[in-house]
């Protein structure tokens, strides 16, 4: 009888975790257009990364696309919630087609930052990632050669600006804070005239969910992120448990991706979710550990979020 008795074990739920309110009005403008126009309605990019999210979507009936050129003319297009370079929708413009913008408005601040900085003279240092699509929607806001990407402190000493005397920063906003300050050092000491944002770019969201994990890192053996490989601020969840002293931390997308063999032995397991991951795979998660283990949950709140964002007008006169 014995042998059937499951072991103990403490599952620490972070919070917050999981969707954020970009990543909600995002889905909600996928949604209520589908409402508005009927499918197929056409996105163009991964709404948000989250395969879930995504495949969810594609059920009701839009249709994901990379590129503007895959969209027929005579259906609306929604852009997603990592921001598109400038030319997208002047190109959509050109096209007479319908569309919305379901740009996260914490990344349209960013934009309106480096277009205030340009027009003031200043060329941009963005720091951020190489080929994410945020990276790519925020210095397509910019004529080329005006913004200029670092993503680590080695690499802010191989940039060479117009002038280092007019420079100005901006960041993605799903980075790790830790690791954005320090090549902001990095930033300040090579170009002491460098202008910072007067709010820090990093969003909200991407700040308390790595503060959450910081909170329980160091109480537990293990720690799962539930998030999409291409999610930034998912992977980011994951090095920031390590960083924070988790031994074993790792990103999974649903349950059936954790490595039961990994954490034989684990006492206390943590769990949270990228700002794009729903709560139904958090639920999914938790409800695997309870199959193996007598799980006793705790939950771990470092913050309380209300934001909202509206959606865009032409959608909430439907």
């Amino acid at each position: 009888m014995s042998m059937d008795k499951k072991p103990p074990l403490t599952l620490y739920l972070a919070a917050p975790r999981g969707f954020c309110a970009g990543v909600d009005r995002a889905i909600k403008i996928v949604e209520m257009a589908l409402q508005k126009w009927g499918a197929p309605v056409y996105v163009r990019h991964e709404i948000v990364h989250n395969k879930f999210v995504v495949d969810s979507l594609r059920d009701k009936g839009a249709v994901f696309v990379e590129e503007l050129d895959e969209c027929p003319t005579d259906r609306p297009v929604i852009f997603s919630a990592h921001g598109v370079p400038k030319a997208v929708p002047a190109e959509a413009k050109r096209r007479e087609m319908v569309y919305v913008d379901a740009t996260c408005p914490l990344v349209s601040k960013v934009h309106v930052e480096a277009e205030r900085h340009h027009a003031a003279g200043l060329q941009m240092v963005m720091i951020g990632h190489a080929g994410h699509p945020e990276v790519l929607g925020t210095m397509g806001q910019l004529p080329e050669g005006e913004v200029l990407l670092v993503e680590t402190v080695e690499d802010v000493a191989g940039i060479t600006p117009r002038d280092p005397a007019r420079l100005a920063f901006i960041t993605q906003t799903t980075l790790s804070v830790d690791d954005t300050a320090a090549i902001v050092v990095a930033l300040n000491t090579r170009f002491p005239a460098i202008v910072g944002p007067a709010k820090e770019d990093i969003c909200y969201a991407t700040t308390n969910r790595q503060a959450s994990v910081k909170a329980i890192a160091g109480r537990i053996d293990a720690l799962f992120v539930i998030g999409a490989p291409n999610s930034s601020n998912s992977r980011r969840l994951v090095e920031v448990g390590s960083a924070a002293g988790c031994a074993y931390s790792q990103l999974v997308m649903r349950a059936d991706q954790i490595d039961w063999r990994a954490i034989e032995g684990a006492r206390a397991v943590g769990v949270t979710a990228g700002a794009s991951a729903p709560e139904v795979l958090v639920d999914e998660v938790v409800d695997a550990f309870r199959d193996r283990y007598e799980v006793t949950v705790e939950l771990v709140e470092t913050a309380r979020e209300n934001v909202e964002f509206k959606v865009p007008r032409v959608l909430r006169e439907a």
